[in-house]
């Protein structure tokens, strides 16, 4: 019994080993092998490899994909007029030397990252320093964003390569600081409104300007209708009368009875009318009297 426990014991150590000798690397990743603290391989080829066992020998990895570095800040820059601007900017890079990242850099993506986040920062304000904002927002952006991969390469791979290679560097805003930008936008919309009064105003003198004339036409036309009414019953009138004329001029006794008949219509046209004549010595009943033979009344309500 005793056997077979330290046979099991056995075998669960010698796995154990072997498991911490061997290690994979995979298709995405450097492995790096450490003895004692110094780098004893770069493995670059994926696979099953195998290495002593720790505290002698230790194994990490470090991506070898292209990585993607943001700009991590907002700080303000000057450009050649001294205005300031913020821009965001983006920068693809990937670790080419294992060996040398890990001499000249650090241990991991995240401490190279932090140190070409400086050196890209430092060119970008080198060169737009030297640019104004039209630079910043014409085909001169992309000799821009040239110069300052120039110049980042320049500082990775100087005196001490750092063992990465920069494959692009790329604008993606480039704005005022938010004062400015405020201070633009209360300049276009005082200006949105200058040129919305001025429209109104415009118009309000267009509808003032349309409905004087329209008034003018309004009593042009009501002149020339009044006039053209007018005429009309001024002939009209002409007619009437020389119809009248011929008529009475063929019936003269009935042109005398017809004027009587209208001078009653219009003596006797209120309830309120008052006449005080003698029937017998006025002409005025001589209608009255011809028709009925008798004396007219004297007074007639």
């Amino acid at each position: 019994m005793n056997r077979i426990g330290f046979i099991v014991s056995t075998m669960l150590v010698a796995l154990a080993l072997l498991s911490s000798m061997l290690f994979v690397v995979d298709q995405r990743q450097f492995g790096v092998v450490y003895a004692l603290g110094q780098i004893k391989e770069v493995i670059t080829e994926p696979g099953l490899n195998f290495k002593l066992p720790p505290p002698f020998q230790n194994v990490s990895y470090i991506d070898k994909r292209l990585l993607t570095l943001d700009s991590p800040d907002q700080e303000p820059m000057l450009t050649a007029e001294k205005q300031r601007v913020v821009i965001d900017w983006y920068v693809r890079w990937r670790i080419t030397d294992p060996l040398q990242y890990i001499r000249n850099v650090g241990l991991d993506e995240a401490t190279g990252a932090n140190q070409l986040n400086r050196v890209v920062r430092n060119a970008f304000q080198e060169e737009i320093n030297r640019r104004t904002v039209r630079d910043l927002l014409s085909v001169k952006r992309e000799q821009l964003m040239s110069d300052v991969r120039r110049e980042v390469l320049e500082v990775v791979k100087g005196a001490k390569p750092w063992g990465i290679d920069v494959v692009d560097v790329r604008i993606t805003r480039a704005d005022y600081v938010e004062a400015i930008t405020e201070s633009v936008y209360r300049r276009m919309e005082a200006e949105r409104k200058r040129v919305a009064n001025e429209l109104r105003s415009t118009g309000a003198a267009e509808g003032e300007k349309i409905r004087a004339d329209a008034d003018r036409q309004r009593e042009v036309a009501i002149a020339n209708a009044y006039r053209d009414a007018q005429k009309i019953k001024g002939e009209g009138d002409a007619q009437a009368a020389a119809i009248y004329a011929e008529a009475f001029g063929r019936d003269p006794q009935f042109a005398q009875f017809y004027r009587s008949l209208e001078a009653y219509k219009a003596s006797f046209n209120k309830k309120g009318d008052v006449m005080v004549l003698e029937p017998s010595g006025s002409d005025f009943f001589r209608a009255f009297r011809g028709s009925s033979g008798g004396t007219a009344p004297a007074q007639k309500k």
